[in-house]
């Protein structure tokens, strides 16, 4: 396990506090017709998406106006604060909008930039993923572990969205999913607790955001998996990543990277 400094408990407390919250804004608009609308990214946002941050940040702000706050809706400030919360209300918009499950919450908590609390929830199905640095991975409250598969042969591959890579990338994601055993497309976060739960093995994915990735890598790390970009470089503290490469282990960690690497 690393080594950061332990996350307070009633910031944990506060992590579960607004993941309750913003469940209760996000239910009644599920499976319903929403007006959506077309950010600058040409990504979809509804109402969901910004009221679920609202409810989230005036939590922030009630319990610890002096902490940071990054999220994908409303921007950041005190993004220079010792704590720094990074929120993705509904990540998986497109799943959200089309009636399926595979979205969810995240809420990371940085530590001087690092990520020491992860979470993923699912508002619908109740599933919680809490990852704390130190400590084990949790699943509703009981540890989890990634799988022990080894070999890309072996291993389950998912990605969240296929368009959001350039040819290159796409040719050498390709090269990876060829030795595997299969891919799987568009589970957004809900991926990521797969992965910590041994259901996959690799996780890939390219042009994403803070929001999007900081919250998953505690919860990574925390169950016994590896995060990096495909080059095998940590990810650090940025606002976007060119590349993630998220793995069950050590051993298909560096599988990948070979696999990755193999195409020009």
């Amino acid at each position: 396990m690393n080594h950061e400094p332990p996350c307070p408990p009633e910031f944990v407390a506060m992590a579960h506090a607004m993941a309750d919250a913003a469940a209760d804004v996000i239910r009644p608009h599920f499976r319903k017709r929403l007006a959506i609308t077309t950010k600058a990214d040409a990504s979809p946002v509804t109402v969901a998406d910004r009221d679920a941050e609202a409810v989230m940040r005036e939590i922030i702000e009630t319990q610890h106006p002096g902490h940071g706050i990054r999220g994908e809706e409303f921007g950041a400030c005190r993004s220079d604060a010792e704590w720094v919360w990074v929120l993705d209300p509904i990540d998986g918009t497109k799943s959200f909008i089309s009636g399926s499950l595979a979205f969810g919450t995240q809420i990371a908590l940085l530590y001087r930039g690092t990520p020491v609390l992860g979470m993923i929830n699912q508002p619908i199905t109740g599933e919680r993923w809490l990852g704390i640095a130190g400590h084990d991975t949790t699943l509703n409250g009981e540890p989890i572990r990634t799988s022990d598969r080894s070999t890309l042969d072996q291993a389950i591959v998912y990605t969240s969205a296929l368009e959001q890579f350039d040819q290159p990338r796409r040719d050498r994601f390709a090269a990876l999913t060829a030795k595997t055993r299969f891919t799987r497309f568009s589970h957004d976060c809900y991926a990521a607790g797969l992965l910590a739960f041994g259901g996959i093995d690799l996780l890939l994915e390219s042009n994403v955001f803070d929001y999007d990735i900081l919250p998953q890598i505690p919860i990574i790390e925390g169950a016994g998996g590896v995060v990096s970009d495909w080059q095998g470089q940590p990810l650090g503290d940025a606002s976007h990543y060119d590349t993630v490469l998220m793995a069950a282990n050590e051993a298909l960690h560096r599988a990948a990277l070979e696999a990755l690497r193999s195409c020009p």
